[in-house]
């Protein structure tokens, strides 16, 4: 099988090839690397590199596929970038910060761990800005991620390297995480798929604020059905993640399997109930998908409750999180880092006791009012993002059709105004601009539901299939670098350093 094709091909189908013999784990890791080397330079999805390990894990995941009786995690031998905001045992991570430059963990973050056992070979880790914060992925360790479908543009964040990684062939699936849409964000915005799955279903460890409910991580993938692959690896309890719960994740792959959505009740909404301005394009690519789904059987309406209060609830529960997670950084870094960064920091240092909770007791009767708005819908679906990619110099929008925003993460509250429910979210692929740059499409279910999620994702996916989409910058491999781009950084030189 041409190398092209062992990039592209998903891990579902990456197992049946391995146990019948027409594709090896160490003809995938090779290939996937060679990807890496060809367009990597170009985009700078992968920040630091681990070829030396991942090729020797890809021999021993060759060597045991011709031992007999052998027992093969359901991830065996398939590639995967981990993002750098996860701990990787003796590879660098760096969380985007110069603080941590040279950080070199000495465990595995929990998803890691349960990557691992299930088989999976890391191939490097992938680009974040500075503790995750904002939704541009650039910082000054790395420099910016550029988007592969036009390298002038930003790729989204946080998250946004994985996303890039998965666009370009680089492992079929890839660890990230999500505060205000740090998964569904860089999804959207470079043809992918990026779930944020309801708080706790994925433990997350370690991690400084332990009962933390807007944080998760979790998996992002080129198709739905990997998606509920990896899920059904990374969910389940530990009592080192205090959220977590029990759950059969059996039912996220039976999900995908033989999708329906025949009879479902459906509630579609541009924007939240006018919460933000939405670029007329955006809206008009992702309302496509309502025919979608009324081809599929599904009962869609134009409706949505109330989501007025999601500024003063982020900015209160946002700014608290920022205090507790970097404020003691400031002291003797803030001119090196991110100016969003900064300001958020120390705009939850002016929060008073009152402002904070004011913002829970609003989070809390947002949360009532979509409870019961949910009750008789099984889906909201909406736009995923609010504005097609922008320019990668540019940090952030501070408008939207000529309406102006207060601050960094208003112009990503269609994500962040669902990341405060705690409802699950998944973005998926929904058509492109007149331009060429894909939109994203959000699809919200009920409280715990993710197999439905799942299967309403899986079915469209089926219907309005995108994976044969390859990004311009894959199709020109020897293209023009851009200039700036840094250089990729070796695991092994920087571990033994």
């Amino acid at each position: 099988m041409p190398d092209r094709d062992l990039c592209f091909t998903p891990a579902t189908q990456l197992q049946r090839l391995y146990r019948a013999g027409k594709a090896s784990p160490l003809e995938v890791v090779q290939a996937v690397l060679a990807r890496v080397d060809a367009v990597n330079p170009q985009v700078n999805a992968i920040v630091t590199l681990a070829r030396e390990s991942a090729l020797k894990e890809a021999k021993a995941a060759t060597a045991a596929l011709k031992k007999r009786g052998r027992a093969l995690g359901p991830l065996h031998g398939v590639p995967v970038t981990i993002k750098d905001l996860t701990q990787t045992k003796g590879v660098r991570t760096t969380w985007g910060s110069k603080i941590f430059e040279h950080h070199v963990p000495t465990q595995d973050s929990l998803i890691v761990e349960r990557l691992r056992s299930a088989g999976a070979i890391m191939i490097g880790k992938t680009n974040t800005p500075e503790f995750g914060a904002g939704a541009n992925t650039f910082n000054a360790v790395f420099g910016p991620t550029r988007n592969p479908w036009n390298l002038a543009l930003t790729c989204g964040g946080s998250s946004g390297g994985a996303a890039v990684a998965l666009a370009t062939g680089m492992g079929p699936i890839a660890q990230g995480s999500d505060t205000g849409g740090s998964l569904r964000t860089p999804a959207a915005f470079c043809g992918v798929v990026g779930f944020r799955t309801t708080p706790g279903l994925v433990p997350y460890y370690p991690k400084l604020l332990g009962w933390d409910s807007i944080g998760v991580t979790g998996p992002m993938a080129r198709t739905v059905g990997d998606t509920a692959l990896m899920l059904s690896v990374v969910a389940g309890p530990d009592d080192r993640a205090p959220l977590s719960y029990d759950v059969d994740t059996s039912a996220f792959t039976r999900a995908v399997r033989s999708p329906s959505i025949k009879g479902w009740r459906v509630a579609w909404t541009p924007d939240l109930n006018g919460l933000i301005p939405v670029d007329a394009e955006v809206a008009r690519v992702a309302e496509t998908a309502t025919r979608v789904f009324r081809s599929l059987g599904a009962k869609v309406e134009s409706a949505c409750c109330d989501f007025s209060e999601v500024n003063d609830i982020v900015l209160g529960t946002r700014g608290l999180s920022m205090v507790a997670n970097y404020a003691d950084k400031l002291s003797q870094w803030k001119e090196q880092m991110q100016k969003g960064l900064v300001w958020n920091i120390e705009q939850g240092l002016k929060l008073s006791p009152e402002e904070i909770g004011r913002a829970e007791a609003l989070r809390t009767a947002l949360w009532q009012r979509v409870r019961a708005f949910m009750e008789t819908r099984d889906l909201l679906i909406l736009p995923t993002v609010a504005v097609p990619p922008f320019p990668v110099e540019v940090p952030y929008p501070t408008q939207i059709n000529g309406k102006p925003l207060d601050n960094y993460t208003q112009w990503f509250f269609l994500t962040y105004g669902i990341t405060v429910t705690g409802l699950p979210a998944i973005s998926v692929p929904c058509g492109f601009t007149a331009s060429g740059l894909p939109v994203g499409l959000q699809i919200v279910g009920r409280r715990r539901q993710e197999a439905m999620v799942l299967r309403a994702a899986a079915a469209f996916e089926a219907a309005a299939p995108w994976a044969d989409r390859i990004p311009p910058v894959v199709k020109h491999e020897r293209g023009i670098t851009p200039t700036g781009s840094p250089r990729l950084h070796a695991a092994g030189a920087i571990a033994g350093s």
